[in-house]
């Protein structure tokens, strides 16, 4: 579940797998890159943390940030 976090949308995925998790970040950054809209995010292992926010607002959430959320999560549906 996304949660709003220091005036980011934030979430954290956790996977069976290192190929997994890393699987899921390429179907991100495709994604993230049709979008053109990058996120800030980290992997460690089988996990993959994500903070959205929209930096040509002030780095605040806006309605950019709540649509990529919902089609990263469709993606995570998928994998």
């Amino acid at each position: 579940m996304w949660k709003e976090k220091s005036g980011n949308l934030y979430r954290k995925y956790e996977f069976k797998t290192f190929v997994e998790a890393f699987s899921f970040m390429t179907a991100v950054a495709l994604l993230v890159e049709k979008a053109d809209h990058h996120p800030t995010w980290k992997n460690t292992y089988n996990k993959v943390e994500i903070w959205l926010s929209t930096h040509d607002a002030g780095d605040v959430v806006t309605a950019k940030d709540t649509k990529l959320a919902k089609q990263i999560d469709e993606l995570n549906l998928a994998v």
